[in-house]
């Protein structure tokens, strides 16, 4: 395959299209320093508990857990943060989690020209989906908030499809919807273990939109393409449609 015959793009959600660390990290300090001031602990080592619960969830989410109800799993999440730093307040954690996702949400930003490589895309002609570990439960707010449904053809989420990535299965799935082959297909992803692995044994063209500088794992297949931004994911997908 020859990027030239694209005719399907997918994309991760968050920190592909938009800066999801800098909304949970924002918003967990937010109630962290709120708790600090309370009772009295350490802010910073609240936060990093947190964040180190919420990482863990989703770095082990499987298809065994797509029936959860994240709600309840952030109140058992602050929970456990709580607790590291002494605190065991189980009206506290409810009221944490209640807290953090109501300040999770005005931090919702998308990357610089996000909104241009999508609009690009659709211009020459290309189908867009999303591909996400996301749950609905959250994730299809997130995605009106971020007012970019409407670029999309289809929208891919664990809970709703019953598979998690990296299963290539769910990459094909994907492609079957829109109807088009992976040998025609892009993923961008900012996390090669979930987003690059899978499309790759799918047989995706793909694209590691590499935010983190991280290194490539021991022994993995390289991405056909890596940048750090989405605006020069845009321009890897664009720059051969180019060419005549």
């Amino acid at each position: 395959m020859t990027r030239r015959d694209l005719r399907l793009v997918f994309f991760d959600l968050d920190d592909t299209l938009h800066d999801d660390t800098f909304a949970y990290h924002s918003a967990a300090e937010e109630v962290a320093r709120e708790v600090a001031a309370e009772h009295g602990v350490d802010a910073l080592a609240l936060k990093a508990a947190y964040i180190a619960e919420a990482e863990g969830f989703w770095h082990r989410l499987s298809p065994q857990d797509l029936n959860v109800k994240l709600a309840s799993i952030r109140a058992s999440m602050w929970q456990s943060a709580l607790e590291s730093v002494g605190v065991a307040d189980a009206a506290l954690a409810q009221q944490s989690a209640e807290r953090y996702n109501a300040y999770r949400v005005k931090y919702f930003t998308l990357f610089p020209g996000a909104i241009d490589v999508l609009r690009a895309l659709r211009e020459r002609g290309m189908k867009l989906g999303i591909v996400t570990n996301g749950l609905s439960e959250t994730h299809r707010e997130k995605i009106a908030l971020l007012q970019i449904s409407e670029y999309f053809d289809a929208i891919f989420l664990s809970d709703e499809v019953g598979m998690v990535k990296p299963d290539p299965l769910l990459f094909a799935h994907a492609c079957r919807v829109l109807g088009g082959a992976p040998a025609h297909a892009a993923m961008v992803g900012d996390r090669y273990d979930r987003d690059i692995k899978g499309a790759i044994q799918a047989g995706l063209y793909t694209v590691w939109l590499n935010v983190r500088s991280e290194r490539l794992p021991p022994g993995a297949q390289a991405p056909d393409a890596t940048c750090s931004s989405i605006a020069d994911a845009g321009r890897i997908l664009l720059e051969p449609l180019r060419v005549v």
